[in-house]
């Protein structure tokens, strides 16, 4: 049990959680990038007199120099999916965090002077 207390809190720590989605994040934007230079710029600059040609199927549209607009989508659609589930995720953490802060200290006992004025008046009696 100890194990997986020290994993939650390695998880809840800012560093751990600032470095995962950076990379997650980063990694999923970098699939938008490729997908726009290799499916987007890079048909575009080859041929930019496209045919409207009939095309049978996606290796054809490639080989003639089609711009592969339902790619980059589909890219920066999942894109916003993984960015919308990181941020659930986060969020979650961060409440779970703040359930925990705000979890009721244990009383205060008596301050020194309290015991003190006890004590004169329990010897007064």
């Amino acid at each position: 049990m100890g194990m997986l207390k020290e994993f939650k809190e390695f998880i809840a720590k800012g560093n751990a959680m600032d470095l995962a989605v950076g990379v997650i994040i980063g990694g999923a934007f970098g699939a938008i990038v490729n997908s726009l230079v290799s499916d987007v710029i890079t048909p575009a600059l080859l041929n930019p007199a496209l045919k409207a040609a009939h095309v049978e199927n996606l290796a054809d549209l490639k080989t003639d120099g089609g711009i592969l607009y339902g790619k980059f989508l589909a890219a920066i659609i999942s894109f916003l999916v993984i960015a919308f589930v990181i941020f659930i995720m986060v969020k979650a953490i961060n409440s779970m965090k703040k359930k925990e802060e705000a979890a009721p200290a244990a009383p205060a006992g008596p301050t020194q002077e309290e015991l003190l004025t006890q004590i004169r008046d329990l010897l007064k009696k």
